[in-house]
């Protein structure tokens, strides 16, 4: 994908290598996806701080540290594609850490209702993940790169994963807390 007026616009055949124009739409999904998780890495510690409740706390603590495992992972599905480890700018992901953000700005610090704007802001990243790391994984099986696909399938059931434990966080007390709140 290329960006010249601010619309992504889809490449093909482009690169030097002339790769073909599939491969190359999947790359480049790999290389926004590696700048979205890097980003996740330093944005999940504002929200972590941000939230009030112990259980929420917990839950973004335990998704950094997948994170930069997923982070990891891509690092390897480059080595195994022959590619140098790059990153390109992804503005779902920029976007949807900029509306994490307006919650908490736009919320009282130590509310439950931030904490539950907090778990949507996440859930939206978190849907975001599931939808790039699913159609990823089909394309990678698609262009016969099973080992590849294996791993990327990996995030994908921790995408699903936490976007679970998000769900039963809220769904435990926070919400009926935030519905008691003025």
């Amino acid at each position: 994908m290329k960006k010249e007026t601010g619309e992504p616009q889809f490449s093909t055949k482009t690169s030097p290598k002339a790769e073909p124009a599939l491969l190359e739409l999947f790359t480049d999904g790999i290389k926004d996806i590696y700048w979205a998780e890097n980003h996740l890495v330093k944005s999940l510690p504002k929200m972590q701080k941000a939230a009030t409740s112990k259980t929420l706390v917990a839950a973004i603590e335990s998704h950094l540290e997948e994170t930069k495992t997923h982070v990891s992972r891509l690092e390897q599905v480059f080595g195994l594609l022959g590619e140098k480890v790059q990153a390109q700018k992804c503005d779902a992901m920029e976007g949807l850490a900029k509306e994490g953000e307006g919650i908490v700005e736009s919320t009282e610090p130590g509310t439950a209702t931030r904490d539950v704007g907090i778990i949507l802001a996440s859930q939206k990243v978190e849907h975001y993940e599931i939808a790039t790391y699913g159609g990823l994984t089909q394309l990678a099986k698609t262009l016969g790169l099973d080992e590849v696909a294996e791993l990327l399938y990996q995030t994908l059931t921790e995408e699903k994963a936490a976007d679970q434990q998000l769900t039963e966080v809220a769904e435990s007390d926070i919400n009926y807390k935030a519905a008691d709140e003025q």
